[in-house]
């Protein structure tokens, strides 16, 4: 069993290649913001791999019961490389300054359960649903989760170059039931931790980058994270 390189109050990291380290971690339930292999400047990984090699490290890394964030066009070819379709898909929309305006978020060998979850009502102004507010009801939640990226001016922002916000992993912890230790493979800057930890879940984050480790660390430690 490797050494973690931080352990506290349920939650360890570990520093070095997910391929090798998790055959000696415990199972679990695999929850990741992957590389998206598009050449993201990382400081300690290179986010540019033939395609086949990225698909296997996908397959050894995220096996099920796994929740996966990527762009639209590779969770297809995951399905496709997995021989199975997700159980469940989730289109996490934002405002950007790019093309691309929308993530997925893709279940595999486990579904999630949106009644756990619930949202605002989107016609707050309605009669009917201004007294569902007063009786302390929500909407039930959707498969379409308006949630602004994180950006230079977002008071959760870090010095990892591909950020995303606590909300979302908050969001897909609610609605899956799954009670063992959580996973991420490719922890970045620590927001399925931190998540994590909002939540009193267990869980163990990879990260090849000791800065970036250091940074998940710092936000861990942090009594309240500022949303």
């Amino acid at each position: 069993m490797p050494e973690p390189y931080y352990k506290h109050d349920g939650i360890e990291i570990y520093v070095g290649d997910a391929r090798e380290l998790l055959p000696c971690l415990p199972a679990g339930l695999t929850v990741t913001d992957p590389p998206y292999n598009v050449g993201y400047g990382y400081d300690e990984y290179t986010d540019r791999m033939p395609d086949h090699e990225y698909q296997e490290m996908m397959r050894i890394t995220a096996p099920s019961p796994a929740v996966v964030i990527h762009y639209p066009e590779a969770l297809f070819e995951m399905a496709i490389a997995r021989g199975a379709a997700p159980s469940e898909m989730v289109a996490w929309v934002y405002n950007a300054n790019t093309h691309r305006q929308w993530r997925g978020i893709a279940w595999w060998g486990i579904t999630p359960d949106f009644s756990l979850a619930g949202q605002e009502y989107k016609n707050p102004t309605d009669r009917r649903v201004q007294q569902l507010i007063a009786d302390g009801k929500q909407a039930r939640l959707y498969d379409w989760w308006h949630i602004e990226q994180v950006k230079n001016i977002s008071s959760e922002k870090t010095a990892h170059p591909c950020q995303i916000p606590v909300a979302v992993m908050e969001r897909v912890f609610s609605i899956t039931p799954f009670y063992g230790v959580i996973i991420d493979p490719f922890m970045g800057s620590g927001t399925t931790l931190r998540a994590a930890k909002n939540l009193g879940r267990e869980a163990i984050g990879i990260e090849v980058s000791k800065a970036y480790a250091d940074i998940a660390i710092d936000r861990l430690q942090q009594s309240v994270l500022a949303l």
